[in-house]
């Protein structure tokens, strides 16, 4: 079996192009210009303001389809840029492209053609939703969470959950034009170039969401809770160093204590109440009374008051 060659920093951008054309759309995406000469892939990606450890992330998955590296070194924001030119490449060039090959190849007039071209606009369709999605959606998020605002209502677990394939149609039109149309001695060429673009399509598209699902989202995870821990910990230090005396004087009391780890575990107050041995009421009427005198009302204030007060470990929580 042939060993697999990871490229690195130091070697020759035009010797890794030379071995792998097939990432000649990854350089587009990135916005390295050709013409770069000798210079290494260090050189050439500093030259086009490329983080160079996240291009190699990219540029090793696509040839080997390996994925080790270090998430802490590489630029969610080299990846954004990434991801959207892609967008474009694909919705812009590569989808119009395939068309225009497929109608040039197939009679119009033939009710089988006519099907064919329906059922790839049909992809087309699906495709645009798909990647607008991301486009309005997703890739906002990400920009302010780069900019340190983390959503309340969004995360990259839910884009992550919902990222089904993209290609299924794609895959059923290749199938369906292999099988079932007939060509001739005028239509031949053109749909064997028609189907050859196809399937550089579908392998495009298969490393795009590879990309996103085995580089981008968790890198993104990482920075979600990289920030959560970040301020949390603030969160903590503030209530650490605050002023005794703006504090209430009334004590807590161990059933107290015991409901507002309960709380901090994420118990309902019928969970509280059924762990406690006591009525929802009851349950209710602590959570008031500690409300009251440590004039938190939330459940993220009472987590960081637990922590402080040594009532929960803050490594378990992080579990």
């Amino acid at each position: 079996m042939k060993a697999l060659k990871m490229y690195e920093a130091g070697d020759k951008m035009i010797s890794l192009i030379r071995d792998n054309y097939n990432i000649l759309q990854s350089l587009n995406s990135f916005g390295i210009s050709l013409g770069f000469g000798d210079k290494t892939v260090d050189e050439t990606c500093r030259a086009n303001n490329v983080d160079t450890t996240t291009f190699l992330a990219v540029v090793n998955f696509t040839i080997n389809g390996t994925h080790e590296y270090d998430l802490g070194k590489l630029s969610a924001s080299t990846l954004l840029r990434y991801l959207t030119a892609g967008h474009s490449y694909y919705l812009d060039y590569q989808l119009p492209f395939v068309r225009r090959e497929l109608a040039l190849a197939i009679n119009e007039n033939d009710n089988v053609g006519k099907l064919i071209l329906q059922l790839y606009d049909q992809y087309s369709r699906e495709i645009h939703k798909h990647m607008n999605y991301e486009e309005k959606t997703l890739f906002p998020y990400i920009e302010k969470l780069l900019q340190g605002e983390a959503s309340t209502t969004y995360n990259i677990d839910t884009f992550a959950k919902h990222h089904a394939e993209a290609d299924k149609s794609l895959k059923e039109l290749k199938s369906l034009i292999i099988k079932y149309f007939p060509t001739d001695a005028t239509t031949s060429n053109g749909l064997t170039s028609a189907l050859y673009f196809i399937y550089n399509n579908e392998d495009w598209l298969a490393n795009h969401q590879e990309v996103e699902d085995k580089i981008f989202v968790p890198l993104i995870r990482k920075i979600e809770n990289d920030l959560k821990s970040e301020r949390l910990t603030n969160a903590i230090s503030v209530f650490a160093n605050a002023d005794p005396e703006a504090n209430t004087n009334e004590t807590i009391s161990e059933r107290e204590k015991d409901v507002i780890i309960a709380v901090v575990q994420g118990m309902s107050n019928k969970e509280i109440a059924e762990h406690l041995c006591i009525s929802v009421n009851t349950a209710i009427t602590h959570r008031k009374n500690i409300a009251r005198k440590l004039q938190i009302h939330s459940p993220a204030g009472l987590t960081i008051y637990a922590i402080v007060n040594g009532l929960v470990d803050i490594d378990a929580l992080k579990k």
